[in-house]
This record gives structure tokens, C-alpha cells and sequence, in this order.
């Protein structure tokens, strides 16, 4: 029986661990669903208000910074909407893995080392599900020509209307070209 406990106890520490990585960029968002919450409960709105003014905070967080992170082509602005989604992350890495170094370890300095180490997985976790979100890279041509993209398994594909020619060994697209 105390196998079977463990076992459990294994697969249940396993399952926390795997939520924590998956709900890791949604840190920001409920941050601002929780603030927002109690700022209008505060102000004398009901739970009910409440609860909806939150919901819908934490809802335009995470839509607000999806799409300004999928849409923007500039690095910094990118890196910085990625840095407000992977801090509050790494925050809660670092808390979720406390809670689990202060049951397990007696030495405080490998506590802060370990919930540092876990600090910075689940922020670098937060940031690269952020990056899954980004476009691919525009494919631009040269002079004018069409662009040439390359097809896993297959040569490089034409734009509609170009054909392939011989260029003295070198092939080269030409648009609206017929051989």
C-alpha cells in the first residue's frame, strides 16, 4: 500500500508539474483578471461584477498581448510583450517550486538554487510558447522576381504563372514566362 502511495504521489507531483508549464504564460493575464477583481469588488460592485470585470480583464490581457506579439515586426517590441508574459511566469516558477523545495530539502541555499533553476524554466517556458505565436518571416524575391521557397522534400516551388529555365546551369524564375 505505501508503494501505491508513492506511485500516486509521483504522478500527482508529475501532473502539477506538467499544469504549472502549461498554464505558465496565462501568469500575466490572471494577475490582471485577480487585480481588476478585487479593484471592483472593492469599489463596491458585487461578486458577481466582480467576477465578469476579471474575467473580461484577463481575456483582453491575453488577447491584447497575442495579438500585438504575433503582429509586430519589430524586435523589441516583441521582446518586451514576450518579457511582460514570461515575468510574472518565472514569479509563479519560482513560488510553485518553493512550495515543493521547502517539503523535500532542509538547506536553504539549495532551496533558492533549485527555485531559481525553476524559475527560469517555467519563464523560458512562458516565453517560447509566446514565440509559437509568431508568423513566419516574410519570403521576398529579387528584382521583382517572384520568391523562391523551399518544400521539405521537394525542390523550390514557383509562383503561379512562372515557369523554370536553363540559365547556363543556373535555374532562375521567370514570371509569365513560357518555355
Amino acid at each position: 500500500m505505501i508503494i501505491v502511495g508513492i506511485l500516486l504521489g509521483i504522478v500527482g507531483l508529475g501532473f502539477l508539474c506538467w499544469l504549472l508549464f502549461t498554464l505558465a504564460v496565462y501568469a500575466l493575464p490572471f494577475f490582471a483578471a485577480v487585480s481588476t477583481g478585487m479593484f471592483v469588488h472593492d469599489s463596491g460592485t458585487g461578486p458577481i461584477g466582480a467576477i465578469a470585470a476579471g474575467g473580461l480583464a484577463g481575456i483582453l490581457t491575453l488577447v491584447a498581448g497575442q495579438l500585438i506579439f504575433a503582429s509586430a515586426r519589430s524586435p523589441l517590441i516583441r521582446l518586451g510583450v514576450a518579457l511582460l508574459f514570461a515575468a510574472p511566469a518565472g514569479f509563479a516558477g519560482y513560488h510553485a517550486t518553493h512550495g515543493i523545495t521547502a517539503l523535500a530539502m532542509p538547506s536553504g541555499i539549495w532551496q533558492q538554487i533549485f527555485e531559481s533553476i525553476g524559475s527560469i524554466v517555467v519563464g523560458a517556458t512562458a516565453w517560447a510558447r509566446m514565440a509559437m505565436l509568431s508568423p513566419d518571416p516574410p519570403v521576398r524575391g529579387v528584382a521583382g522576381r517572384p520568391a523562391r521557397r523551399q518544400v521539405r522534400g521537394r525542390g523550390p516551388t514557383r509562383a503561379p504563372g512562372a515557369h523554370l529555365l536553363s540559365d547556363g546551369g543556373k535555374d532562375r524564375v521567370l514570371p509569365g514566362v513560357r518555355p
